[in-house]
C-alpha cells in the first residue's frame, strides 16, 4: 500500500526524529522505553526502523486499557480514578512506571483521544498527555490538542513526544548561568 504524500511525508518525519533520537542516545550507551496508549506502538515502531536501533531502544510498552496501564507500568488505579487516563498525571506515572520497569535513561509516554469517538467537552478528540521521566530528575509532562483523523492525531502525538524527548537528551548550549 502506498501512502499519500502528506501521511508519506508524516510517517518519514516520524522516523527522521527517531533516527536522530537514536544517534544522541547510542553514544554514550543510554536506553529509551516508550510506554503508549493512543498511538499504539507507533513511536516503538518508527524507532525500530533505524538499523542498530538495539543498542538504545530497550523496550516498549503498549498500555491501551486503563488495566494495562496499571499492570504494565504500575499507574495506580487511584490515579486513573481521579484524573482519568487522558490527564498529565497518568502520563507522568505512565512515564515514571516505564522508567522503573526498563533499563532506560529516558522513558516517554503518550495517553490520548485519537478519535473519532470517545471525545467529551472536558476532553476532546485530539487532546492528547505526554510524559518523559530521566533517571535522577523530575519527570514532565505536557498537554497538547491535535486537529485531524485518527490516523493525523497519532502522527502528530508521535511526532510531538519525539520532540520533547530530543529537547531532554540534546546537549543544549551553554548558558551565562553555566559560567563559573
Amino acid at each position: 500500500m502506498t501512502l499519500p504524500p502528506d501521511l508519506a511525508a508524516d510517517e518519514a518525519a516520524v522516523v527522521a526524529l527517531a533516527t536522530r533520537l537514536g544517534r544522541l542516545l547510542a553514544p554514550s550507551g543510554r536506553m529509551l522505553a516508550t510506554v503508549e496508549s493512543c498511538t499504539g506502538g507507533l513511536i516503538a515502531r518508527a524507532l525500530t526502523e533505524t538499523p542498530g536501533s538495539s543498542a538504545w531502544f530497550d523496550r516498549g510498552f503498549i498500555t491501551y486499557s486503563n488495566q494495562a496501564k496499571t499492570e504494565l507500568v504500575g499507574v495506580p488505579e487511584a490515579l486513573l480514578a481521579q484524573h482519568g487516563a487522558v490527564s498529565e498525571p497518568v502520563a507522568r506515572a505512565m512515564a515514571e512506571g516505564g522508567l522503573a520497569r526498563s533499563a532506560a535513561f529516558l522513558a516517554m509516554s503518550v495517553t490520548g483521544v485519537a478519535g473519532p469517538g470517545g471525545g467529551s467537552p472536558d476532553k476532546p478528540v485530539g487532546l492528547v498527555c505526554f510524559g518523559w521521566a530521566l533517571r535522577g530528575e523530575p519527570s514532565q509532562s505536557a498537554t497538547h490538542r491535535f486537529e485531524g483523523d485518527r490516523a493525523a492525531v497519532r502522527r502528530q502525538a508521535a511526532l510531538f513526544a519525539l520532540r520533547g524527548a530530543l529537547q531532554r537528551v540534546a546537549p543544549r548550549p551553554p548558558s551565562p548561568a553555566d559560567e563559573p
